[in-house]
């Protein structure tokens, strides 16, 4: 374990920020000096759960967040400040709502199945003007804007310092790209185990916002921040692998080279998709961009029926190369932790079970939607996926109740739209 005192001591840091993700994703953080880091790495810092979106009243006990040093980075931009996740508890026992907790306990249910998770995350974000919801540059006007090379480097002086912390922390970014929509990014960068990546992609979330500010831009990682164009999705690469390092998902007799494994987890995110809406897919905005099948740029990119095909971006899931497959399912509001652990819990399902996908389907389901005979619609609201989690209880189950339970109700009273009194 690394001692923190003797990091901060090495790396010239000044300050920890020791950070939790809430249930709805915000991530939460106290500023620790690094003279007093030894002890709250023991004692833990206190937070008052009420005051972030934790199921708790004002008259619970401390919420201790007590950090774990194997997630500890060191700000590029800012190198005398380290972040640091942390692992929550009251009276010394775990807060089971904590949305870190919940992912580390699908993992443990997976290692004791001889299994582990590895994933990759593509976070999309758009950078608007600070002042206004607006896209900051004014000539990303294209119909088709993707991949346009003066946009991207229009935004060069920030894209590329992002790339650049990227690589100072080890995370191995591959490339960056202007995305579909006028104003929108993504950076890609190397898959990694299910934790790792989780804990990055909340860091990254904070980064960009960040830098983002530096430059004079504002970030948002919102579902559907205007309605004409393509949304911000968090597209999940998903492979379970053995503890001695295979590749369970990985078959070349396998039809499109995923194993007997890889198709059980996947019929176990198809039987479970309407539930796994309310967290990959957690405020109203994400149903504007499940149910639009064009934009501007005449597609979504997005899925809108519980379908999955080869290499094809108009399904729920796609294959997109021998041994992983991509859900293409959430968005920008999802919580970095309960995406994933939503995820897992649904496939595991699957393996418990032994599910069977059923056919694939190889068509444009943008121009050729399936048959109500062929698949299913995914929830069109978010109280429409709030009812489908109720109503999962194996997926309630696996994730536990008291999160379950605190989820619901948190998300009930302040998201969903509150219905007017009639006379």
């Amino acid at each position: 374990m690394t001692d923190l005192a003797a990091f901060a001591a090495h790396h010239g840091v000044r300050h920890y920020l020791f950070s939790f993700s809430d249930l709805f994703g915000v991530q939460r953080a106290k500023l620790v000096p690094a003279s007093a880091a030894a002890e709250l790495a023991v004692e833990g810092a206190g937070f008052a759960g009420f005051a972030a979106w934790l199921e708790m009243t004002p008259a619970d006990a401390d919420v201790l967040a007590r950090p774990d040093p194997a997630s500890l980075t060191q700000l590029p931009w800012q190198p005398e400040v380290a972040w640091v996740a942390t692992d929550l508890a009251v009276g010394g026992v775990p807060l089971e709502q904590a949305p870190r907790l919940v992912l580390q306990r699908q993992l443990e249910r997976a290692a004791a199945k001889g299994l582990h998770l590895r994933t990759g995350v593509e976070p999309e974000f758009f950078l608007l003007d600070p002042l206004a919801d607006a896209i900051a540059d004014t000539r990303d006007t294209g119909e088709k804007p993707c991949y346009d090379q003066l946009a991207l480097m229009r935004r060069y002086p920030l894209i590329s310092e992002l790339l650049e912390a990227m690589e100072a922390l080890g995370w191995g970014p591959y490339q960056a790209d202007h995305e579909d929509a006028n104003g929108q990014f993504e950076i890609n960068w190397t898959f990694d185990h299910a934790l790792t990546t989780a804990d990055r992609h909340a860091f990254f979330r904070v980064m960009v916002a960040t830098l983002a500010e530096r430059h004079g831009l504002r970030a948002s990682f919102e579902p559907k921040p205007f309605d004409e164009l393509t949304g911000n999705g968090a597209h999940l690469h998903l492979s379970l692998w053995s503890g001695e390092g295979t590749n369970l998902f990985a078959d070349p007799a396998g039809e499109l080279g995923l194993s007997t494994l890889g198709y059980q987890f996947l019929a176990g995110l198809l039987a479970h998709a309407p539930a796994l809406c309310a967290l990959t897919n957690p405020v109203e905005a994400s149903y504007r961009r499940l149910g639009r099948a064009t934009s501007t740029s005449v597609a979504s990119w997005s899925p809108s029926w519980i379908t999955y095909g080869g290499n094809n971006r108009t399904h729920m899931i796609r294959i997109p190369d021998a041994g992983r497959i991509e859900l293409r399912l959430g968005d920008g509001a999802a919580s970095p932790y309960l995406l994933q652990a939503a995820v897992l819990a649904a496939g595991l399902d699957g393996i418990e079970r032994q599910l069977d996908p059923g056919p694939r389907l190889d068509t444009n389901a943008y121009t050729h939607p399936p048959s109500e005979a062929e698949a299913r619609r995914l929830p069109t609201s978010l109280a429409e996926a709030l009812a489908a989690f109720e109503a999962d209880t194996v997926l309630s189950e696996a994730l536990g109740p008291e999160f379950c339970a605190a989820y619901r109700a948190l998300a009930v009273r302040h998201r969903l739209p509150t219905v007017p009194a009639t006379a």
